[in-house]
């Protein structure tokens, strides 16, 4: 089993910095993707940011230039970097990894059960 928990969210002003951690556990033979989603409420769930095994990283256009994207391979842990929060950032910030495990054949997409971020004006 694959665990991925998220961690980093709370309360900050407009124009502040938040760094989002979500760390993978358990029994992964490699990861590939890593991925961070938003849910905004009343609102769908939206990519944000990605980052590929090679570090090749995407953003939404909204968070191009706020928002930066790493991983420590050595730790299982994607982070998300977030500089210059407007209120449109409040969401509940969701990180899901691609992973192999051991004697399975597919990738499988594993989830977080996300971390609040609440900006205020």
């Amino acid at each position: 089993q694959v665990q991925v928990v998220e961690s980093g969210g709370g309360l900050v002003q407009a124009g502040g910095s938040l760094r989002l951690s979500c760390a993978a556990s358990g029994s992964i033979s490699s990861i590939n993707l890593m991925v961070w989603y938003r849910q905004a409420p009343g609102k769908e769930r939206e990519l944000v940011a990605q980052i590929t095994s090679s570090n090749i990283t995407t953003y939404a256009d909204s968070v191009k230039g706020r928002f930066s994207i790493s991983r420590d391979n050595s730790r299982n842990t994607v982070y998300l970097q977030m500089n210059s929060l407007t209120p449109e950032d409040t969401a509940v910030y969701y990180c899901n990894i691609w992973a192999k495990v051991p004697f399975v054949k597919n990738i499988g997409i594993y989830w977080g059960q996300g971390t609040r971020v609440t900006v205020s004006s």
